[in-house]
């Protein structure tokens, strides 16, 4: 039989070569934040549960306190036995963490899984842990040479992504959001759920265009309020995000950001019951107490705050000043019930799908701003040091439709019959009859063009 027409062959195998290379880029993207220093900061994980889980089994499974978890989400804390209370399946929360400088990156590997019988890596990691870890990070962290024997209760390091930014975005404080885009989410959906912008997005995250995918992992920076507190404090460094909670003195303290303010404002928790003094030495006021007097001068202003929390003593610090004006009462971040059930419209969801933005004024721009970069390195604006998988994986090649790609592999290949282009791909048939074998890793093709008869 004639050879057949070698250009036609070449140009099958660099077609090929360029789908499965194309293929072979389309993986998840996380953004990394390089640091070398041991500081640690406050940061947020967006999970959603994979089944119904008590807040106290929710908060097992990062390790963390039941009780600020509630706080994070706004969610009151004075119900009765709220630690025990059941969330419901696919509930979206924010869970606080800290985030630490490991080899060289941002993370989180304070957390630990107890292995459970029919665990698998992939199951841990994208069911339990919602996409927020990959089966290769938790292969690696624990240097487990066979994923596929997992012996029931063993412990496991569960390394969680998370970023610090010296815990500021554009010059104001903030707190970052490690968040698992969804199959429905678009950038411009994303922030106007967290009242950022697209541009400030793409910064943060060092994208080179607005294109994202079911199972990245964005840092979203959050407006925050930004405490003072001296470095020997146990709680030295927290920072609230704005329209929530935290909790901290061993309970006895309660800590809100806004709303319409980035003054973070601490009274005594209703939780407090054996708590060091919460009163201002030389006053007769009590922590979160403010007076105020009106004079021609203007209002003179007495506040006792918080000032941090160290070797069991609350710190209270007096102060006073003169304003132009009598601020009005304290507002609070409007408490929420413990949640039972998840609506579309909950306040408990993801960022909603694209179709219901809730009104919000962000748009896609026209243009989208110049953000080219060399591989690993951020665009100009972006915060110091930020580097994301989203710069390095931008290829000409995901932008071809697929239908086109198929058009053209048919194009390039008369000679051969659709049945023969099919058993490139099929290892099924009792018959394989190949001209080519292309093999990605794990596919078990193998062999050498020849002629189909």
């Amino acid at each position: 039989m004639p050879n057949r027409n070698p250009t036609s062959f070449s140009s099958y195998v660099a077609l090929c070569f360029m789908i499965f290379s194309n293929v072979a880029l389309v993986t998840s993207k996380s953004t990394i934040e390089p640091c070398s220093n041991s500081d640690s900061c406050n940061a947020l994980l967006g999970y959603n549960l994979y089944t119904d889980l008590k807040v106290a089994e929710v908060a097992s499974l990062f390790q963390v306190d039941p009780i600020s978890i509630l706080t994070a989400n706004a969610i009151d804390i004075s119900y009765p036995d709220v630690e025990n209370h059941i969330l419901p399946s696919n509930l979206f929360l924010k869970i606080p963490i800290l985030c630490s400088c490991v080899d060289g990156i941002r993370k989180s590997v304070s957390t630990k899984y107890k292995t459970r019988p029919q665990d698998t890596l992939s199951s841990i990691a994208d069911s339990i842990y919602a996409g927020l870890v990959s089966a290769d990070q938790i292969k690696e962290a624990n240097s487990i040479s066979d994923p596929s024997v997992l012996d029931v209760g063993e412990n496991l390091v569960v390394p969680l992504p998370c970023t610090c930014f010296n815990g500021t975005d554009n010059g104001l404080p903030a707190i970052y959001l490690s968040y698992v885009v969804k199959a429905v989410d678009t950038l411009a959906g994303i922030a106007a759920s967290y009242s950022t912008t697209i541009t400030d997005l793409m910064n943060v995250n060092a994208m080179g265009s607005t294109s994202i995918k079911a199972g990245d992992i964005l840092a979203v920076p959050l407006s925050a309020c930004a405490s003072n507190f001296p470095r020997y404090a146990s709680d030295y460094g927290m920072i609230v995000p704005n329209g929530s909670y935290a909790i901290t003195a061993s309970h006895c303290v309660q800590c809100s950001c806004g709303p319409g303010s980035r003054n973070l404002y601490c009274m005594p928790s209703s939780l407090a019951v054996s708590c060091s003094s919460m009163q201002c030495k030389s006053s007769n006021l009590k922590l979160g107490n403010v007076t105020v007097q009106q004079s021609s001068a203007g209002c003179n202003v007495t506040s006792c705050a918080y000032g941090g929390y160290a070797n069991g003593t609350i710190i209270t610090w007096l102060s006073s000043s003169l304003q132009p004006r009598c601020p009005g009462p304290q507002q609070f971040p409007p408490l929420l019930a413990p949640p039972t059930h998840v609506t579309r419209d909950s306040a408990f969801a993801p960022a909603p799908a694209p179709q219901s933005d809730g009104g919000s004024t962000t748009t896609v721009p026209k243009t989208v701003p110049s953000t080219v970069s060399l591989p690993g390195l951020a665009p100009a604006g972006a915060p110091i040091g930020s580097t994301s998988d989203a710069s390095t994986l931008v290829n000409s090649v995901a932008a071809v439709p697929t239908a086109l790609m198929i058009f053209l592999l048919i194009k390039l290949i008369p000679p051969f019959s659709l049945s023969s282009l099919c058993y490139c791909y099929n290892t099924s048939g009792e018959q394989h009859k190949r001209i080519a074998s292309f093999e990605p890793i794990g596919s078990g093709l193998s062999g050498s063009p020849e002629d189909v008869t």
